[in-house]
């Protein structure tokens, strides 16, 4: 692939990075500009994201005849990681999780009605949704197929949900969701996504879910499912679809959290640089230490591994193909470089890194879910396993 980026994705590059230092990153410095769970202000949020769309940087991952800017998975890798660069950055151009996944997964199954009801809301800013998957023990995590409890029956010409789900991010203040659901014990088809709404009776948020690390707006929540009723017409896709919904959906969504994770990697290292290249220990900077030279050079290095890890699966993606190990080798690499960025550059800050004077307390405490969120790092090294047990010496192939 050729790694250069067009004239057009290098003129949105260098006006989203603009606008963040212009209009994002001064937001971080006021404590009153922050959410009671360490997020931007819903009010502050709203203000900035109307200076977003005046600028026409909006909703980029969606189609232009839907107020998008349509652009390729390739040019989202470099914008969200110039979006990231803050910590409050992608959710102000609507870029962030999980409305990014899934806009982009209502666009690209669902149906024209569909999109009209449930994505055109959210590309709008409108409102905020929800993913609905996961379960609490012996429900479905990384095996959905195997083990998912909640079920979806059929009465007429609705479907009635029971069961129970948690660590449903954004659920607090989302309004609209997509559930995946049993609706047979078909090992490959026996799961089915639906669509509906907050204000449907049936369903409850049993508790916000506290977490060591800054959340996302409407936090990671517990629900429960008691006769929900969900038309026909509201089902994504077929019955049976609902394991295809999720590879879908997560494919592209994995790797836009690598995107935004070098974004967090790369501003951990400049506020480390900037402090090193200033602070004098027994009579030069730190930055002259060949030690801290070392650290420095070596987190550089991981994190364009992760930057051509993460381009190439998006190319791949581009191209048509799942990239099922491009997506994985890029999640576990950058989930690793992630942490030891912000890990090293609070190092490197000393006791100014553990204070609250940077965000890099903030970007660590959000670093550790990383190696948890959308399959843990030992079920993407277990694909990478079963990849090349089947493959071999193919598992490299350059493709032609």
């Amino acid at each position: 692939m050729d790694f250069s980026l067009t004239p057009e994705i290098e003129n949105y590059r260098q006006q989203v990075r603009a606008f963040v230092a212009e209009h994002i990153l001064p937001l971080e410095e006021n404590r009153e500009n922050y959410d009671a769970h360490e997020n931007i202000r819903k009010d502050v949020l709203d203000a900035v994201r109307a200076k977003a769309k005046a600028a026409g940087l909006w909703a980029f991952q969606m189609p232009k005849e839907r107020g998008g800017l349509g652009i390729s998975i390739v040019g989202m890798a470099a914008l969200w990681e110039e979006m990231n660069r803050s910590i409050f950055g992608p959710v102000v151009f609507n870029a962030s999780a999980p409305d990014d996944g899934n806009m982009i997964i209502l666009n690209k199954v669902g149906t024209e009605a569909q999109k009209d009801k449930w994505l055109q809301p959210i590309i709008d800013g409108k409102l905020s949704s929800a993913f609905i998957m996961t379960e609490p023990q012996p429900g479905s995590g990384s095996d959905p197929a195997g083990m998912m409890q909640t079920t979806a029956e059929k009465r007429g010409d609705k479907w009635v949900i029971n069961g129970h789900k948690w660590f449903i991010t954004g659920a607090e203040s989302a309004e609209h969701f997509i559930i995946v659901a049993r609706t047979s014990d078909d090992p490959r088809k026996g799961l089915t996504a639906f669509m509906f709404h907050r204000d449907q009776p049936g369903w409850e948020i049993k508790r916000r879910i506290e977490i060591m690390g800054p959340e996302e707006h409407g936090g990671h929540c517990e629900l429960i499912f008691n006769g929900l009723e969900i038309d026909d017409a509201d089902r994504l896709m077929e019955v049976g679809d609902g394991l295809k919904v999720t590879q879908i959906r997560l494919g592209t969504a994995r790797l836009t959290h690598c995107m935004r994770w070098l974004g967090l990697a790369k501003r951990s290292m400049e506020i480390a640089q900037d402090y090193i290249s200033d602070r004098l220990a027994f009579g030069k900077t730190l930055a002259e230490n060949p030690v801290i030279q070392n650290m420095i050079g070596e987190v550089a290095m991981d994190i364009n591994v992760g930057r051509l890890l993460t381009m190439h699966a998006a190319w791949k993606l581009d191209q048509g193909d799942f990239a099922r190990k491009e997506v994985s080798m890029a999640k576990i690499h950058v989930a690793d470089a992630l942490h030891k960025a912000v890990d090293t550059a609070i190092q490197l800050n000393g006791a100014r890194g553990y204070s609250k004077d940077t965000p890099l307390e903030w970007i660590y405490r959000y670093a550790r879910q990383a190696r948890l969120v959308d399959g843990a790092s030992e079920v993407h090294k277990m694909v990478l396993s079963n990849y090349y047990a089947k493959e071999r010496n193919d598992f490299w192939s350059w493709g032609v």
